[in-house]
């Protein structure tokens, strides 16, 4: 449960700030570093986000993370549940 809940946290700020550090979304959301890395790589491996990494390129952030079609049908579905509580 706390899980789903942290993934949906996730997401949702993901949405609003795809270029956000590792450490700026573990500051905002509360979460060690390890923590969210941890969510991350899960959310990963689910088909729920890309992480692009443009390390290569010095003119751009060392990684995006973009929500895929599943990832926002994922996070409508957690907001839908996380409403009805």
């Amino acid at each position: 449960m706390e899980k789903d809940q942290d993934h949906f946290e996730i997401l949702r700020t993901l949405e609003k700030e795809p270029e956000s550090t590792q450490r700026e979304l573990a500051s905002k959301l509360g979460f060690s570093l390890g923590k969210l890395n941890y969510c991350l790589k899960a959310l990963r491996d689910k088909g729920l986000i890309k992480i692009k990494n443009f390390k290569n390129n010095p003119n751009k952030l060392n990684y995006v993370y973009i929500l895929t079609p599943k990832g926002m049908s994922e996070k409508t579905k957690l907001t839908l549940n996380f409403m009805k509580k």
